[in-house]
């Protein structure tokens, strides 16, 4: 029996206009540098991992640092296939802050650090 293609659209599919929109919100950041991955975009600087734009909305790293800073805001995790339970330690930004530069500046640097010390801590359980 033949299969029947996928038309499935991709949950991680981000629009040109929106990626552009991104991007230039997050100049007051600087050094982002976007890398499309499985239909979305993954966003880095000086090669740390700290966002991802998928479906139209920007998810930023967090831990517990930063994480109840998106709890109040009533922000989600990123779940990249919604049939499946699976979250990531990203969360959507609320939209006024996406809506600010200086805002979002903040709240990516934070997200930025957070990566950091993922990273930090991946490197030290590798060398045990």
């Amino acid at each position: 029996m033949a299969r029947k293609p996928n038309h499935r659209p991709n949950p991680l599919r981000v629009s040109g206009g929106f990626k552009a929109f991104v991007l230039d919100q997050l100049e007051e950041l600087g050094g982002v540098v976007p890398r499309a991955m499985f239909g979305g975009v993954g966003l880095y600087r000086d090669g740390v991992f700290f966002g991802i734009i998928a479906g139209d909305e920007l998810y930023l790293k967090v831990d517990d640092t930063n994480r109840p800073d998106y709890e109040r805001a009533g922000s989600h995790p990123f779940k990249p296939y919604p049939h499946r339970p699976v979250t990531m330690q990203y969360f959507g930004v609320p939209i006024d802050v996406l809506e600010s530069p200086i805002e979002l500046a903040a709240w990516a640097k934070k997200a930025v650090a957070a990566a950091e010390r993922s990273s930090a801590g991946k490197a030290k359980r590798r060398r045990r």
